[in-house]
């Protein structure tokens, strides 16, 4: 019973520490994207493309 509660507890420490380590990497910028935004503007007219939408010009509206 008692290598139980000694692998729990290592095991929270090891989550700990891995939860640690993940908070750090967030912060220092790990996981920023720097390489989309500047291949993001080589795709632009294909999502214009998609997104066009036909509309009716002589919609009115009344008051």
């Amino acid at each position: 019973m008692s290598v139980i509660y000694l692998l729990i507890s290592i095991s929270i420490i090891v989550a700990i520490g891995f939860f640690i380590a993940f908070i750090r990497a967030v912060k220092t910028g790990q996981y920023d994207d720097d390489y989309t935004p500047s291949v993001r503007m080589l795709f632009d007219d294909e999502l214009v493309k998609t997104k066009v939408k036909k509309t009716n010009p002589k919609k009115s509206t009344t008051l």
